[in-house]
């Protein structure tokens, strides 16, 4: 079993930067993919960005290129995702999800493949 909790989020003006966190505990956090969701009210849940189990390869929506920035540090079981200049559109809440499998690609966006999910962390932009 995998636990994810999130960190970080709150309100932030337009322009401003934030840095989300993912712990995890549980099964052997280092051998698994991470994705960052985002869900907006009445909006479906839609990637944002993921990241390899070793972390040397990622995968961004490309809307999201070069604002987003997904890392992890294995020795802390965490996984991060820093935010800049933020936008009203980004608010919504976010999500880290694990698959329940090794052999997962990062180039995956459906948020069904993920299995475990923590409970979100609430982010604000205002304008």
């Amino acid at each position: 079993q995998v636990q994810l909790v999130e960190s970080g989020g709150g309100l932030v003006q337009a322009g401003g930067s934030l840095r989300l966190s993912c712990a995890a505990s549980g099964r052997m956090w280092s051998n698994y993919n991470v994705g960052w969701f985002r869900q907006a009210p009445g909006k479906e849940r839609e990637f944002v960005a993921s990241i390899n189990y070793l972390g040397g390869i990622t995968h961004y929506a490309d809307s999201l290129k070069g604002r987003f920035t997904i890392s992890r540090d294995n020795a802390k079981n965490t996984v991060y995702l820093q935010m800049n200049g933020l936008k009203p559109g980004d608010t919504a809440v976010y999500y880290c999800a694990a698959p329940n499998r090794r052999t997962f690609s990062v180039l995956v966006e459906n948020p069904s493949e993920y299995s475990y999910w923590g409970q979100g962390t609430q982010v604000t932009v205002s304008s």
